[in-house]
């Protein structure tokens, strides 16, 4: 029997989140000691390093859940389901190295003259990108790297009351 500190770091977690995905139902409740602490064992165990083993796979609780609560089978079409997902973000990915080398090799970014906010944005459509996903680059910039995605926009001379729109606008996904 373990208790909740020994449990989470056999399994490589915080002790946050196993009380946590005990708190949603992901791990059932334990047994509780003559203390009342909290005891688990071997089957607990062996359900927290499942959910970890998706988690590192990149499944989201929900899915994760359905996976463990469901017959095996369910497994393979949850997981297939997110290797699109990845596929898609992989893709995204790529257009965003293929439109920042555009940029590198555009002659004004590598003379150090300003660049505005309607030059970058076509050179961002002469790369190909479109509006939703210029919106997703920003989404993805905001989410990743906050500070640098606001002084990024404060180098393109946008008026503060819209870098806060913009900002607002991918903290929301627009």
């Amino acid at each position: 029997m373990w208790t909740v500190c020994k449990l989470a770091r056999r399994a490589g977690l915080s002790r946050t989140a196993l009380l946590y995905y005990e708190s949603i139902g992901l791990m059932r409740a334990p047994e509780r000691s003559n203390g009342n602490y909290r005891c688990y064992g071997e089957r607990d165990l062996e359900r927290l390093l499942q959910i970890r083993a998706y988690r590192d796979a990149g499944l989201g609780l929900a899915d994760i859940h359905a996976i463990l609560d469901r017959p095996a089978g369910d497994a393979a079409s949850v997981l297939q389901r997110r290797l699109m997902e990845l596929d898609g973000e992989v893709r995204t990915l790529r257009e965003h190295q293929a439109a920042i080398l555009k940029l590198l090799s555009h002659g004004s970014l590598r003379r150090g003259k300003m660049i505005t906010k309607q030059k970058w944005v076509s050179i961002m459509k002469a790369c190909g990108l479109s509006d939703e996903q210029m919106h997703r680059w920003h989404t993805e910039f905001e989410r990743s790297a906050p500070e640098e995605h606001e002084e990024f926009l404060e180098f393109l001379h946008i008026p503060a009351a819209e870098i806060k729109t913009i900002r607002d606008q991918s903290r929301k996904g627009f």
